[in-house]
């Protein structure tokens, strides 16, 4: 069996690790397309090293631009790579552009598309991200759901005859990574003691492209209780300099992107996590670190049903979301019990033969 995983953004490449790795033990033979969809080092190379995860077989080396022109250039690549390799899956992740132009690439060329992290809904029809979900699953094969509440979806959308719940592969390489950094006594952000400080990302459209709401954002984290560590996205950069917002302001610090470990290491000693990441809120969770979200609505719903997200639709609720008690602690393993990986490569080998 060959699969060909198509990955282009930051959540992709944590999630191929545990793919990479499982599609090895199990001898299948495992080809990786990297779109260029995000280009920064710190967002791309870093965690082909950091995970051991095998180089590319192909870089398409695609980079920025409006979501037409990104996801017109990948699909326009992906008919080449697709005729060249002619695999038996291809294996698709999340919700991005490269996900995709690589599942329309390959239905239309007749290759078996497998939609790993299925189901999710946001069912905030304003956002890409959850287009690229829909379309996706109704366009795949085999739809690989993460939890319950996302296999729920897929079986509304009459699409439960071709989906199955594998668990979720970020919280396999998630429990890697953190048992690693326990290990290694790496606990923490350099020149911070432990929940001394918040850790936040910011970087979705809807709360960059809109010049108010990203300062009065950027505004509420300033003035927060303690200092406010925010990871630099490119894009969080570039819309501050094109809006003229100052990114360090009050209580707000700058800091460029973390590779993974550092990521999972700063994040379980701050004092919480102030993100729009889907994937920053779930590795809050199971790091049992307090989330707020800066959204009117997250795709990972267990995590605000479990008291360990609360979403903050408007930036003036920040505050008062973030000063909340500690929620209770929970044993609750709504995303697997981190062997994933391995559910989804013999789901793909018992397809492929059915």
């Amino acid at each position: 069996m060959k699969v060909l995983s198509v990955v282009g953004a930051r959540p992709q490449f944590v999630k191929l690790a545990p793919i990479a790795s499982a599609a090895a033990e199990a001898g299948v033979e495992h080809l990786i397309v990297h779109t260029g969809q995000h280009y920064d080092p710190l967002l791309s190379d870093v965690f082909f090293e950091d995970l051991s995860i095998p180089k590319p077989t192909v870089h398409l080396g695609v980079g920025s631009g409006s979501h037409g022109v990104q996801t017109g250039a990948m699909l326009g690549a992906m008919d080449a790579v697709l005729d060249e390799h002619r695999p038996d899956w291809v294996l698709v992740y999340g919700d991005t552009n490269s996900t995709l132009a690589a599942a329309v690439s390959a239905v239309k060329l007749h290759f078996k598309v497998a939609h790993l992290e299925a189901g999710l809904r946001s069912f905030n029809r304003r956002m890409p991200e959850e287009h690229n979900r829909v379309l996706t699953d109704h366009a795949a094969d085999l739809c690989l759901a993460p939890t319950e509440v996302a296999m729920r979806h897929l079986a509304d959308e009459g699409l439960a005859d071709r989906s199955i719940v594998v668990g979720d592969v970020m919280t396999d390489v998630l429990y890697q990574v953190r048992d690693r950094v326990l290990a290694a006594d790496a606990v923490g952000l350099p020149g911070y003691a432990a929940g001394e400080y918040y850790l936040a990302t910011i970087h979705r459209a809807e709360n960059t492209d809109d010049p108010a709401r990203l300062r009065a954002i950027l505004e509420s984290l300033g003035r927060l209780d303690r200092p406010v560590v925010v990871m630099a996205h490119p894009r969080l950069v570039a819309k501050c300099a094109e809006h003229g917002i100052p990114l360090e302001q009050g209580a707000l610090l700058a800091h460029p992107p973390l590779r993974y470990p550092d990521l999972v290491a700063a994040t379980m000693s701050s004092a919480g996590v102030v993100t729009d990441s889907g994937g920053l809120q779930k590795e809050a969770f199971l790091l049992r670190v307090p989330c707020t979200t800066v959204r009117t609505e997250t795709e990972w719903v267990e995590t605000v049903e479990l008291g360990w997200n609360r979403l903050a639709a408007d930036p003036a609720d920040v505050a008062a979301a973030v000063a909340r008690p500690r929620p209770a602690d929970t044993d609750a393993e709504p995303y697997g019990d981190g062997r994933a990986a391995a559910r989804v490569i013999a789901a793909l080998s018992e397809w492929s033969a059915g």
